[in-house]
């Protein structure tokens, strides 16, 4: 560790978890690091949830409002959520124990863009934040901090925290050191200024964050791997959503409404999101970039073989084969991977000036374009709108896939209204299933429906879409979009009730 912590002071201030913990107290605003299962604090958050633990033994209240910079690990969320520890979360989460319990509602949760937490954080819309604790790679001898896997918020909860925490994470590779680019330009309106990144591989800032040595409260020693799934080998389903994708690619380069580069690439989480990003190298596409949020394994792939040359993003979501192949060639992914904070990988401004290519996940689309992407017959939480509103509302194209059934069958991905509406039809512009792609752009909202209803819907669905259409344009009130208001979301009433949506 003196290689890794080269600050007396701070290495001064050196203890064990459990007494770093103790700086903690009840109903305290917590900022912690940890953005999609990657650079979270380690040993913490285990060891609060043991104090929380003890204290309700005792008859005590304890519970804390946790803010981080999206999804984190069984060591933070489930640990202090199975305790009941958390009282509110935000912005984005993928446990199964807290969101059991946000969906029991014994956890307050608010969904929100991961391009806005750091901005209302500073506008002081979610509390004042009491302590923040952070996993960094190291600490240099100026007091500066290397950062760990990921960025996510970490500088706003550095910043403004009364209270600091730094876990030194010894297990994170040294060669991540210079691999971040930590931009201190941003400011408060009115006083706000330009940011000056005009490709994504620009660094505009430095590779280290800053802190307030005289609030860090303690610095805890950690040795320990990020804890990462496995992702499945991409389906026929996800091979095919893929191929149409391409397809599409191609057919825009012909119309010469993109180049052969295409424009960077913004991939969400996923066996899905994979398989696109195989299917590009498989179709020959060359010299590509990305201005995304989070590099997994499909990315990774198409870096090393240099397929894209360029990426930046907050995080490292890698399978532990992925953080294997990251490791053995550090010096090749150091020189093509930028990590930023998520403040500035997602922000509206860079999104559409760079025109980023947006693909992300969905749980279900309706017939004129609206994506659900978060709930379950609109109540039940899953995980999140994540960054995928970021992209989006602000991107050269917004893609949506999925699967058009999912439940073997039981459910149709595709549906006359969505229970749930997290982007609007006013910003989806493609949405794809394995049965093929709808291009949205330049339709009205019928327009939208024929071509949805035609190319996206499973076929044991279609007839009973266009059946609900052709109604809904004869008795609906509006003629505009067309909707029988008593039977629009009957499917998922159906399915709540017996089990499939199918009549």
């Amino acid at each position: 560790m003196e290689k890794r912590i080269q600050n007396s002071y701070l290495a001064s201030k050196v203890m064990p978890a459990d007494r770093a913990a103790a700086e903690i107290l009840p109903g305290m605003i917590v900022g912690m690091s940890g953005f999609t299962g990657s650079g979270y604090p380690k040993a913490v958050p285990l060891a609060l949830a043991a104090r929380i633990e003890d204290a309700h033994a005792r008859g005590e209240k304890f519970a804390l409002r946790i803010l981080t910079g999206a999804s984190t690990a069984p060591e933070l969320d489930g640990a202090l959520a199975k305790v009941g520890g958390i009282d509110f979360r935000l912005p984005y989460q993928s446990d199964p124990e807290l969101r059991a319990r946000i969906n029991r509602g014994e956890i307050e949760y608010m969904d929100i863009h991961l391009g806005q937490v750091a901005q209302y954080t500073w506008f002081g819309f979610l509390g004042k934040i009491d302590v923040a604790v952070i996993e960094v790679s190291g600490i240099l001898p100026d007091g500066r901090l290397i950062p760990s896997t990921s960025v996510g918020n970490n500088k706003t909860w550095l910043d403004l925290a009364d209270k600091v925490i730094i876990e030194v994470n010894s297990a994170q590779p040294a060669g991540l050191n210079g691999m971040h680019d930590i931009y201190y330009g941003t400011a408060l309106p009115p006083d706000r200024q330009p940011i000056p990144l005009v490709r994504p591989g620009d660094r505009i800032g430095e590779p280290y964050l800053r802190v307030d040595p005289s609030k860090v409260v303690a610095v805890v020693e950690t040795h320990g791997p990020d804890r990462l799934g496995r992702f499945a080998q991409p389906d026929d389903s996800s091979i095919r959503i893929a191929n149409h994708l391409v397809e599409f690619f191609r057919h825009e380069i012909a119309k010469e409404r993109l180049g052969q580069q295409l424009l960077p690439l913004q991939s969400g989480v996923g066996n899905i999101a994979n398989a696109v990003l195989s299917g590009l190298r498989d179709g020959g596409f060359e010299g590509l970039t990305a201005f995304t949020e989070v590099i997994q394994d499909g990315m990774l792939d198409l870096i090393r073989t240099d397929t894209i040359r360029t990426a930046s993003a907050t995080a490292l979501s890698l399978s532990p084969e992925g953080v294997e192949e990251f490791n053995r060639n550090i010096d090749h992914y150091h020189s093509r991977v930028v990590l930023r904070p998520q403040e500035i990988s997602n922000h509206a401004e860079l999104v559409r000036r760079l025109g980023c290519i947006a693909i992300n996940g969905m749980v279900e689309a309706d017939i004129y374009g609206n994506v659900n992407s978060t709930h379950v017959a609109g109540t039940s939480i899953i995980n999140g709108i994540g960054g995928s509103g970021d992209f989006a509302r602000n991107g050269f194209l917004a893609c949506f896939v999925t699967p058009s059934t999912a439940k073997n069958g039981a459910i149709s991905c595709i549906v006359p209204m969505v229970s749930h509406v997290d982007h609007t039809e006013h910003d989806v512009t493609v949405i794809v299933t394995e049965q093929g792609l709808a291009d949205l752009r330049g339709l009205s909202p019928k327009q939208r429906a024929r071509v949805v209803i035609d190319n996206c819907a499973h076929p044991d669905y279609r007839p009973l879409l266009q059946d609900y259409f052709e109604r809904a344009c004869r008795d609906s009130v509006g003629k505009h979009t067309p909707h029988l208001l008593g039977e629009a979301l009957s499917w998922h009433q159906r399915f709540t009730e017996i089990g499939r949506m199918k009549p």
